[in-house]
């Protein structure tokens, strides 16, 4: 089996935006995590979720079908183990997949009128 991607990955800076929309823009405020499983088995996922000055939420099980691709929206609580993250609170995350996964991830910001949208790919080990 060829290896697509790595098995751990970082994401350092979370940071969920307000989820107002912008006035005649179909753009949402929010923050998203892709992940690729390029494998023909399917990948299970474990997501850690770091705070600056609280305890973390370890363990959060996601699975990711073989030859497929998952689209969190973490500001939807119900695909993140049901953990409602708060807006502008700094975060940090730690994937462990069970097989090799790419995992980038992007952000909509709309608290101002120019919006900005970044992409990055997490840190692989």
């Amino acid at each position: 089996m060829a290896n697509h991607g790595k098995k751990s990955w970082y994401i350092v800076d979370g940071w969920l935006p307000s989820q107002a929309e912008l006035q005649n823009s179909f753009y949402e405020g929010h923050e998203a995590v892709m992940i690729l499983n390029c494998h023909p088995v399917d990948a299970e996922v474990i997501m850690d979720i770091y705070y600056e000055d609280k305890e973390p939420i370890e363990g959060i099980r996601i699975h990711v079908p073989a030859k497929r691709v998952k689209c969190l929206r973490m500001d939807h609580p119900e695909e993140i183990g049901g953990i409602a993250l708060q807006k502008h609170e700094q975060y940090s995350l730690k994937i462990t997949s069970s097989v090799e996964v790419i995992v980038q991830y992007g952000r909509m910001d709309v608290t101002q009128s120019n919006l900005a949208y970044i992409g990055m790919m997490g840190y692989s080990e």
